[in-house]
């Protein structure tokens, strides 16, 4: 038996206050969702509730991903949680929304104010949006030339790039990666293992190989419940082993990515799988996706 964790860093939740930033999809362009009824999320979700749900956890610290306000707003998203990492302590870390096809200084300007607070560790835009049919008029940012020098701006400023791709797009995205190796990426939520058919989990399987051969790739492994509202600890473990046995203990961190996957499981199950699941990893791998890497890789 594993010792206990000791320690959680949440790599990738979400907060809002619908009073003070516009979030469309939980307001008045609530569209279908893939998991079914999203409702009951759509209310305030503050630090409060967030330690309500984390209970007795081990939860010390935790990184906020940006929730997909009115692009508009991305900046007031960023100084509203700020304000919340001053007042309460969390978040530790905060990845933020900027549009990297923009023009390079706009962008750039843009990058500035984001930075004047002090928890900014990096940018998420969803790359994988041209994929998604429900989606208007998106754009292939992996083909976008401008998006792929203006990815040398966040290099400049210390800031990572989370990036959310399907597996279809995983050597497009390599090819991008490789041309920035000072650059850190973050793959989030597991690589999106959306399609759960046989010919669906091997092309997974082979776009977390492909990812994983960059080092400057690091794994969050969350998101499980948009993929299979019905997951258990038995479904998702083949899928945790292979991104573990593919970019190793030392880049792999655990999310919950709450309160969205809040909708399938309590903040408690989450973890106690990712527990079960890593029961055969010695406890210094252990410490290091549960809490460790998170503090190197979001400085916190």
């Amino acid at each position: 038996m594993a010792a206990p964790i000791a320690r959680i860093v949440d790599a990738h939740h979400h907060l809002w206050d619908l009073s003070a930033i516009y979030y469309p999809w939980l307001t008045d362009r609530v569209g279908p969702r893939m998991y079914g009824d999203y409702t009951p999320i759509r209310r305030d979700y503050l630090v409060e509730d967030y330690r309500r749900d984390i209970g007795p956890l081990p939860v010390v610290k935790s990184v906020h991903v940006q929730a997909e306000c009115e692009r508009a707003a991305s900046i007031g998203e960023t100084r509203w949680l700020q304000a919340q990492a001053a007042r309460t302590g969390l978040p530790s870390a905060i990845v933020a929304y900027a549009d990297l096809a923009a023009d390079r200084a706009a962008l750039a300007a843009q990058l500035d104010e984001h930075g004047a607070n002090t928890a900014l560790r990096g940018i998420r835009q969803m790359v994988h949006e041209v994929l998604v049919a429900q989606m208007q008029h998106p754009v292939d940012y992996l083909a976008d030339a401008r998006w792929q020098r203006n990815l040398g701006l966040l290099a400049e400023r210390s800031l990572h790039f989370e990036l959310q791709i399907l597996p279809p797009q995983a050597e497009a995205a390599a090819r991008v990666i490789a041309r920035y190796p000072s650059l850190a990426f973050i793959l989030v939520h597991s690589g999106q293992p959306r399609d759960r058919s046989l010919e669906g989990l091997e092309r997974w399987r082979g776009a977390i190989r492909r990812l994983a051969a960059l080092p400057n790739v690091a794994i969050k492994l969350s998101g499980f419940g948009m993929f299979d509202p019905q997951w258990t600890a038995g479904s998702i473990a083949p899928l945790v082993h292979h991104a573990i046995t593919c970019f190793g203990a030392p880049r792999v961190m655990f999310g919950s990515n709450f309160p969205v996957d809040g909708l399938m499981r309590d903040f408690a199950g989450i973890w106690r799988a990712y527990d079960e699941i890593t029961q055969g990893y010695d406890d210094a791998e252990r410490a290091a996706m549960f809490y460790d890497n998170a503090c190197r890789i979001y400085r916190i």
